[in-house]
């Protein structure tokens, strides 16, 4: 009964306050306040504050809001994790797929070196040596590092 005539009051002074707002020609504005101003009377009219006011001190229902929010807790972690291992399931697969294809590919059509990869070994016919690597800039920064 109470929460009813509270409703009516904010209801009617919202409306007021957009009637208020449209007399100033602000139309947008008055538009928006007498949406809000409408929903306590629509809570009101559907039953909802009644059972909000039951609601309030039904320990089962306490109980009911708490299994909620462990829910949504553990939605929200489950999407934190998926976040940060970068993605969904399918599209860690997919990349995952991509990436042996990738690894696969390069094998395949990297020329065979045969004998040639053996130290010591000499190039067959045709075959150039394969150049010398030279770390010596890499030993610079090293060097220059302590190491």
């Amino acid at each position: 009964m109470i929460a009813e005539t509270i409703c009516s009051a904010v209801a009617a002074a919202g409306l007021g306050i957009a009637a208020v707002t449209a007399y100033r020609k602000r139309f947008l504005a008055a538009a928006r306040l007498a949406a809000y101003a409408l929903v306590p009377i629509g809570l009101v009219m559907t039953g909802a504050v009644e059972w909000a006011a039951e609601t309030a001190f039904s320990p089962v229902a306490w109980a009911g809001f708490g299994v909620l929010g462990a829910a949504w807790l553990l939605f929200l972690a489950t999407r934190a994790v998926e976040r940060r291992s970068g993605g969904t399931r399918k599209e860690r697969r997919a990349a995952a797929k991509a990436a042996r294809r990738e690894a696969v590919a390069p094998a395949a059509s990297a020329p065979s070196l045969g004998s040639a990869a053996r130290p010591g070994a000499k190039p067959a016919a045709g075959q150039k040596a394969a150049p010398a690597e030279d770390f010596s800039d890499i030993e610079a920064i090293l060097k220059k590092h302590g190491i």
